[in-house]
């Protein structure tokens, strides 16, 4: 991660001075950053700017892609082949089944090519702001996915009673149904969604901050201390070098985990029982 995070707005939000400044850590507050509408309700911020491109760009990039397959592929061909073939056999056939899994491949595709993109914008130099650290956009997503599989679930159980009566594992005492019942309930309808987005949020948004953390409190030490606070900033530095390698493999994981977590629930909806 270089030092194009140090914009203007951030240092002056995090780095205060009186006579010769005092360090203060990131905050949450600090994510929000309006381009148009100020502090406004309403405002255009920056993720949401990163992920408007996101979409020019990966619209772009299938489209030419399909419009030029060949035999032997070219670059970009081969690139979105390896992406598509890594969803389609790894997720989606390997979790939903081959006989059903054709039908969500083109969301559960999306949906991993949306967040590992913009969660690889993270560490984009210029750009360095992972969108999915932005509580909203991981609840788009996983609103997407909810529907999606209670839809599922509601036409394979043949309707509301259907769906709910699976909830209940066949064999189950009499008095364990009803506590099962809850349990499943609660977990199909609120755990799973609740977990499913919070986890791509906590994920990147801890990263960012840690990354933030070790290169302000670097570019701080450098700038303010002593020959051993100067030390300690390049050892700071040095160490957010080696965080943003870490933070590149996390990146992909959420992607992985939300994508593959999305297909255990459609598996589950499609299966006659769970």
């Amino acid at each position: 991660m270089s030092l194009s995070v140090l914009s203007a707005q951030t240092v002056g939000a995090l780095v205060t001075s009186g006579d010769g400044g005092s360090f203060e850590a990131p905050s949450v507050g600090d994510f929000f950053w309006p381009v148009i509408g100020g502090d406004s309700n309403w405002a255009l911020t920056r993720p949401a700017v990163v992920l408007l491109i996101s979409v020019a760009i990966l619209g772009w990039f299938y489209m030419t892609v399909a419009g030029r397959l060949s035999l032997v592929p070219s670059k970009r061909q081969w690139v979105a082949e390896q992406g598509y073939d890594f969803v389609r056999n790894t997720i989606a056939r390997d979790i939903i089944g081959a006989k059903d899994f054709k039908p969500f491949l083109p969301m559960l595709f999306t949906i991993f090519t949306m967040i590992l993109f913009n969660n690889l914008m993270g560490i984009f130099p210029f750009v360095q702001y992972p969108t999915m650290s932005r509580i909203a956009f991981p609840i788009v997503l996983t609103a997407i996915v909810y529907i999606t599989y209670h839809a599922v679930a509601l036409k394979r159980k043949h309707g509301v009673i259907g769906y709910l009566k699976s909830l209940v594992p066949p064999g189950l005492p009499l008095w364990l149904r009803p506590i099962m019942f809850v349990l499943e309930f609660i977990t199909y309808f609120f755990i799973r969604p609740l977990t499913l987005a919070l986890r791509l949020f906590g994920n990147m948004m801890a990263g960012h901050m840690m990354l933030l953390v070790f290169i302000l409190g670097g570019e701080y030490l450098l700038v303010h201390g002593g020959l051993g606070l100067k030390l300690a900033g390049v050892a700071a530095f040095a160490f957010s070098i080696l965080m943003t390698f870490f933070e590149l493999l996390v990146e992909f994981l959420q992607a992985f985990i939300f994508t593959l977590l999305s297909a255990l629930y459609i598996s589950d909806a499609v299966s006659e029982h769970h």
